[in-house]
C-alpha cells in the first residue's frame, strides 16, 4: 500500500494549471477545425469558472449534458475550478432517464446543448433548476446557445482553488442493473488515481497525442483521455461521434500516439476496409476498457498495429482505474493486469465475503485504496452494502494468478447456475470468438425448469460467413464441458450496446 507514485496534484485544476505554465503554446485541444493552445484552454477554463462561481456553484453541483467537444472539456475543468462538483450526464439519454438523475443531483447550474432543449427545458422547470447555460451545438449562436471556446481571449484570475477533501465529481453509474446511482468522488481520489495510472502506463512529456472517441460524460474517457492528456501536457484530439472512417482520417492527420477504445470500437475498426498497418503505424499504445476484450481481437489488433493493447479494469466507484497491464512489463491476454500502486485487491468467497481465496480461485473482487468513492449520493443503505470494513465490494467475479494478474470472469449477477454448476458467460464467449466466422458474441442465461438456467448465445457473424447453429455447437463441444455449451443460439446483425460500448445484457434478456 505504500508504493511510491509519480507527482500527485491536490486537484485536477492544479494539474491543468501546471500544464499551462509548462506548455502555454502547445496544442491542447483539437475538435474538427477548432484548435486551442494550453494558454487559450486556461483562459477559457478560468473565465468560465468565475462565471459559474458567480452563479452560486461553489460547494454545489454543476450538471452538464453535452456531447464530445472542446466545450465539454472546458466545462468539466471549469466546474472543478469553481469549487463545484461536476455532474456529467449522458446526452443520448431520454428525458425519462435524465429526470431522476437531475432530481437526485439537484444542480445549481445546468450546462446543456441547444439541440437538447426540447427534452431538458421541461425537466429543469419541473425540478426547479433556474441557472441554465445553453451551449451552441447547432452551428450558430443565432440558433440558441453560446460557445465556451469564445472565452479564449478573456482569461483573468482563477477562482480560489478547491481542496483535496472536497467533492470533485458526481458520476452516475450506467443504470443497467436498476436505477442509476450517483458516485461521490473527492478531488484527492481523482487526482491520486491519475498518478496511479501514470505509474503503470507512463506517458511521454514530449507531447502525446491522445484520440478521444469515447464519450466524455463517462469516467473511462475522462481518466484515460482528458486527464491523461493534461497530466503529460499532451494534445487531446476529440471525435464528436465515432465512425471508423472519422477515426481513420484522424489517426494519420493528427499523428495519434495513444488510442483508447472498447471491444465494440476495436471490432468496428477491424471490420473496416481501411484496417491496415499503414493506417495505424503511428500508434505507441492502445488501451481497452469498459468491457472484456476477447483475446482474438487483442491479438489481431496488435499484429497489425505493432503496438500493444493494454487492458485494464475499473468502475465509476473506484476513481475509476483499479488495474492495468503494464506498459513496461508482461501484459497477459484476457487479463486486466496488476493492481495499481497503493491499491489492494482480494478475491473473496461469493457466499462468505470474509473468506479470502487463493491463487486461481474464482470469487468476488473487493478493493481498497485512496481512489475509492466516499459513497453513493442519497443512498445510505446501498453505500453501506458496497463499502464494508474499509473494502469496496465490486460485484464482479474474478481470480488472481500466481503472478498477481487479475482475470475478470463475470459480473456476480451474470453468473449462471446450470444443473448445479457455475457457468461464467465470458468463458463461453471467449470460445465463440475463436470461431473465424464470429464477429460478436454474448451469452446470457435463459430460464429452464429442469436445469435452472440454460446457456443462450447471441451471435453476429463476419460479413460473408456461412455458419449455422450445428457448426457452432460442434465447435463449442470440443472446447467446453457439456454443461457450458450453449443450448440455444440467436443470430443477430449486431449486439445491442450501451452508450459506452458495453454489451447491453439487460436488453438481450
Amino acid at each position: 500500500m505504500a508504493a511510491s507514485l509519480p507527482p500527485v496534484y491536490e486537484t485536477v485544476v492544479r494539474m491543468l494549471r501546471e500544464a499551462i505554465a509548462r506548455h502555454p503554446d502547445r496544442e491542447a485541444l483539437v475538435c474538427g477545425e477548432e484548435r486551442l493552445t494550453y494558454e487559450e484552454y486556461g483562459h477559457c477554463v478560468a473565465a468560465f469558472a468565475r462565471e459559474l462561481e458567480s452563479l452560486g456553484a461553489r460547494g454545489q453541483r454543476v450538471g452538464m449534458v453535452l456531447a464530445n467537444s472542446n466545450d465539454m472539456c472546458i466545462a468539466l475543468f471549469a466546474a472543478h475550478a469553481a469549487g463545484a462538483q461536476a455532474v456529467p450526464l449522458n446526452p443520448i439519454y431520454t428525458a425519462h432517464e435524465l429526470e431522476p438523475m437531475l432530481a437526485d443531483a439537484a444542480p445549481q447550474v445546468l450546462i446543456s446543448a441547444a439541440s437538447m432543449e426540447a427534452k431538458l427545458a421541461p425537466i429543469a422547470s419541473r425540478i426547479g433548476i433556474t441557472q441554465r447555460i445553453v451551449i451552441d451545438d447547432l452551428g450558430g449562436a443565432e440558433r440558441g446557445g453560446r460557445r465556451l471556446t469564445a472565452l479564449r481571449g478573456v482569461g483573468g484570475e482563477w477562482p480560489t482553488p478547491p481542496r483535496g477533501a472536497e467533492y470533485a465529481t458526481l458520476q452516475y453509474t450506467g443504470g443497467t442493473t436498476g436505477r442509476s446511482k450517483g458516485v461521490n468522488l473527492t478531488h484527492r481520489a481523482v487526482a491520486t488515481n491519475i498518478s496511479q495510472r501514470e505509474a503503470r502506463l507512463p506517458t511521454s512529456p514530449d507531447g502525446e497525442r491522445i484520440l478521444c472517441l469515447l464519450p466524455l460524460f463517462h469516467c473511462y474517457a475522462v481518466a484515460m483521455c482528458l486527464h491523461n492528456a493534461a497530466y503529460c501536457g499532451g494534445t487531446l484530439v476529440i471525435v464528436p461521434r465515432f465512425t471508423p472512417d472519422a477515426v481513420y482520417d484522424l489517426l494519420g492527420r493528427e499523428h495519434i500516439t495513444i488510442f483508447a477504445g472498447s471491444p465494440a470500437i476495436f471490432t468496428a475498426m477491424m471490420a473496416h476496409e481501411r484496417f491496415s498497418p499503414e493506417r495505424l503505424r503511428g500508434l505507441r499504445v492502445s488501451y481497452s476498457g469498459s468491457a472484456p476484450l476477447p483475446a482474438s481481437l487483442l491479438e489481431r489488433w496488435e499484429s497489425v498495429t505493432g503496438a500493444p493493447v493494454l487492458e485494464g479494469y475499473g468502475l465509476s466507484e473506484t476513481g475509476p482505474v483499479l488495474t492495468f497491464n503494464p506498459l513496461h512489463g508482461v501484459h497477459k491476454p484476457q487479463s486486466v493486469g496488476l493492481p495499481l500502486p497503493q491499491t489492494e485487491l482480494q478475491i473473496v468467497d461469493a457466499a462468505n465475503e470474509e473468506q479470502v481465496l487463493g491463487v486461481n480461485q474464482i470469487g468476488e473482487i473487493r478493493v481498497r485504496g485512496p481512489q475509492i468513492m466516499t459513497g453513493y449520493r442519497n443512498r445510505p443503505e446501498e453505500t453501506a452494502q458496497a463499502l464494508r470494513n474499509g473494502w469496496f465490494y465490486t460485484g464482479d467475479l474474478g481470480e488472481i494468478d500466481a503472478d498477481g494478474y487479475l482475470f475478470i470472469r463475470d459480473r456476480k449477477k451474470d453468473m449462471l447456475l446450470v444443473s448445479g454448476y457455475n457457468v461464467y458467460p465470458r468463458e463461453v464467449e471467449e470460445v465463440l470468438y475463436l470461431h473465424p466466422g464470429v464477429r460478436e458474441a454474448a451469452v446470457i442465461g435463459a430460464p429452464d425448469e429442469r436445469r435452472g438456467s440454460l446457456v443462450k448465445a447471441f451471435v453476429a457473424f463476419r460479413e460473408g460467413a456461412q455458419v449455422d447453429a450445428s457448426e457452432l455447437d460442434t465447435f463449442c463441444r470440443t472446447r467446453l464441458a457439456a454443461y457450458k455449451v450453449p443450448r440455444a443460439y440467436e443470430f443477430v446483425a449486431a449486439l445491442p450496446k450501451t452508450s459506452v460500448g458495453k454489451v447491453d445484457r439487460k436488453q438481450l434478456r
